[in-house]
C-alpha cells in the first residue's frame, strides 16, 4: 500500500518476499508488520493480503484476537452471548527500532498498543530465510512478547469465550484461496486443533510445510481452515486464556518451508528434522 516501509527479502537474484515493517492501514485492521507477497522460488505468490471477505487478513503476521480486552487480530470482536460486534478496541503493532539488517536475517523491536496509547507488550521478532532445497526455501520467524503493563494479561482467543474451534491467535498466514490438500504426520492428533511436528498444506502447484520449531511451540495447537478461506496458524491459546503476568514473557518459533510442487510426508518429516530440531 502507498506509504508502507517495505523490507525486500532476497534469495539469490530471486525476490521470495516483502516485509511491510511500517505498513499504512487503517485502525479497524488491526495494523501490524506483514510479510505480503511470499512466493515460491519459481515466482508463485502463496500468500493473500486483505482479501474481500476478511480484509484484516494480512499475509504473514502475528495476529490475536485479544490481549485483555484490544483486538490485535482486527474487524470484530467475539462477545460472549453475542458474536462478533464491532467494537473500537483495535491495537497495532508499532516498529521501534532496527536490531539487525542483513542479507538473510532481519530483527527489530516492536510495542503493542491499545487503542488508547497504552503499551501492553514489547516485542523482539526475527526473521532469517535460506535455501531449503532446489525448489524449496524456509522462513524462520520468531517472536518474543513481554508484558510490560502494571497488570496481568490474558491473551484469548473466541473460542476461549465459548465459540468452539476458533482458537485462532498467534502467528498466522493466509493462503491463497481455492482447492488443497493438508497433510500431518499419522500419529499426529486431528489436524485443526491438534498438536503435530510439522503440518503441510498443498495448493496448485505450491506447498508450505509449517514447523514448530521450538518446545513451546510444539505444544501449541494448529488452527487450520481450508472452508470458505485457506488459513493456518499456531494458536497461543486455544480454548482456555494464556495469562502474562507483569514482566513475565513468551516465545515462539515456527519454521514454514515454501516449495513448488508436491513435499511428501517423508520429506515433510525430514524438513523438520533438519530445520526444527
Amino acid at each position: 500500500m502507498t506509504g508502507d516501509a517495505v523490507e525486500v527479502l532476497r534469495l539469490g537474484d530471486r525476490t521470495v518476499a516483502e516485509y511491510a515493517w511500517r505498513p499504512d492501514l487503517p485502525s479497524s485492521l488491526a495494523p501490524r508488520p506483514y510479510l505480503h507477497p511470499v512466493r515460491t522460488l519459481a515466482g508463485t505468490t502463496v500468500t493473500e493480503l486483505m482479501p474481500a471477505s476478511h480484509r484484516h487478513h494480512l499475509g504473514v503476521s502475528v495476529a490475536v484476537a485479544e490481549v485483555d480486552g484490544a483486538n490485535f487480530w482486527g474487524g470484530r470482536t467475539f462477545l460472549p452471548g453475542h458474536g462478533p460486534a464491532w467494537l473500537d478496541n483495535q491495537g497495532s503493532q508499532v516498529h521501534m527500532r532496527w536490531v539487525r539488517r542483513r542479507p538473510g536475517q532481519l530483527m527489530h523491536t516492536l510495542r503493542w498498543n491499545s487503542i488508547d496509547g497504552s503499551v501492553l507488550f514489547y516485542e523482539r521478532r526475527t526473521l532469517s530465510w535460506r535455501p531449503a532445497g532446489p525448489d524449496a526455501w524456509a522462513l524462520d520467524f520468531t517472536f518474543s512478547l513481554i508484558n510490560v503493563a502494571e497488570r496481568e494479561l490474558p491473551i484469548r482467543s473466541p473460542a476461549a469465550h465459548g465459540r468452539a474451534g476458533a482458537g485462532y491467535g498467534g502467528f498466522f498466514w493466509r493462503a491463497p484461496s481455492g482447492q488443497c490438500r493438508v497433510t500431518a504426520p499419522e500419529d499426529g492428533d486431528a489436524v485443526h486443533g491438534g498438536r503435530a511436528r510439522w503440518l503441510s498444506v498443498a495448493g496448485a502447484g505450491w506447498t508450505l510445510v509449517f514447523l514448530g520449531a521450538d518446545e513451546a511451540t510444539r505444544g501449541d495447537r494448529w488452527f487450520v481452515r481450508t472452508r470458505d478461506y485457506v488459513g493456518i496458524g499456531s494458536s497461543l491459546a486455544w480454548e482456555e486464556p494464556l495469562l502474562l503476568a507483569p514482566g513475565a514473557g513468551l516465545k515462539r518459533r515456527i519454521v514454514t518451508v515454501i516449495a513448488d510442487g508436491d513435499v511428501s510426508p517423508g520429506r515433510a518429516a525430514a524438513y523438520a528434522d533438519e530445520l526444527a530440531a
